[in-house]
């Protein structure tokens, strides 16, 4: 695999702001990875996603993009590899209708009208919202408007989407649509990047997570073992998963569980009655 977007010592204050939000961050996403990056409120993880795309530029450090650096590139360069969805629609809708806020970012890089319409349909279809081309955004309810928002940044089609809290706001089928999306836009060769504090989303889609605590790396790799690192977790304010609770507690009674998500439960359950 090739690394897509890379950070080397990474040190990033706000201005006016005396302490440090990130502390020498050295990550490394690869081509085709499907990620999340969890932390509590403030913790630094946002800031880091907001540096992955060049909505921020390092205080100290590098962050390459394609071997672009994030500080000397122009941030068109930098957005046309890496889509940010943010947490909040709010600060990202401004278009009067669903067709014209998605068809914004292909038309702002030069494509003609046909494929602009094209790309308008292939992401409305994505995320469900075919048939609401004419409703103004802020007439949708917050779950569908946090689909247009991840609409109108694939549209642009770039080869890396972080998407910021994306599971806020969402009801039981909204996350389940998110996950199906995410899955199979990794699928068909987008990199993932996902900034959340929702723990069964991070469990049921990312093979691989990173902890940010304190603006620091604290543990990065495959989603079971650093869920199941509960000491660590537990210093940065982070519940795991029920279902890994639940494993833990079983682990206790002599059971070797090591479940993730409801469906593992289920299967380890079932080659227990099997096999007792």
């Amino acid at each position: 695999m090739s690394i897509i977007i890379e950070t080397k010592d990474l040190w990033f204050r706000y201005p006016g702001i005396d302490t440090w939000a990130l502390k020498g961050i050295n990550l490394t996403i690869n081509t085709g990875e499907l990620i999340a990056i969890i932390g509590q409120n403030g913790g630094g993880k946002s800031t880091l996603a907001k540096n992955l795309n060049g909505l921020l530029k390092p205080t100290k450090g590098v962050v390459l993009v394609e071997g672009l650096d994030t500080k000397t590139t122009p941030s068109h360069e930098i957005v046309k590899r890496v889509g940010y969805v943010f947490q909040n629609p709010s600060h990202q809708i401004f278009e009067s209708n669903v067709f014209q806020e998605v068809a914004y970012g292909p038309r702002n890089l030069g494509l003609s009208e046909e494929e602009v319409k094209d790309r308008v349909r292939w992401a409305l279809s994505l995320v469900g919202l075919e048939g609401y081309e004419d409703h103004n955004p802020y007439d949708l309810d917050y779950g569908k408007m946090k689909l247009l928002t991840v609409a109108s940044v694939l549209s642009m089609k770039p080869k890396v989407l972080v998407l910021d809290e994306p599971t806020t706001g969402q009801d039981h089928a909204g996350r389940h649509l998110l996950a199906s999306l995410v899955k199979k836009l990794n699928r068909e060769g987008f990199t993932i990047a996902i900034i959340t504090h929702d723990m069964r989303f991070v469990a049921e889609v990312a093979p691989r997570t990173v902890l940010i605590a304190d603006g620091q790396k604290i543990l990065d790799g495959p989603t079971r073992e650093v869920l199941y690192t509960v000491d660590v977790l537990k210093k940065a304010a982070i519940k795991p998963p029920q279902i890994v609770q639940l494993s833990l507690a079983l682990r206790e009674h002599g059971f070797s569980f090591s479940s993730l998500t409801l469906q593992e439960m289920l299967d380890e359950m079932r080659k227990l009655i099997k096999n007792p």
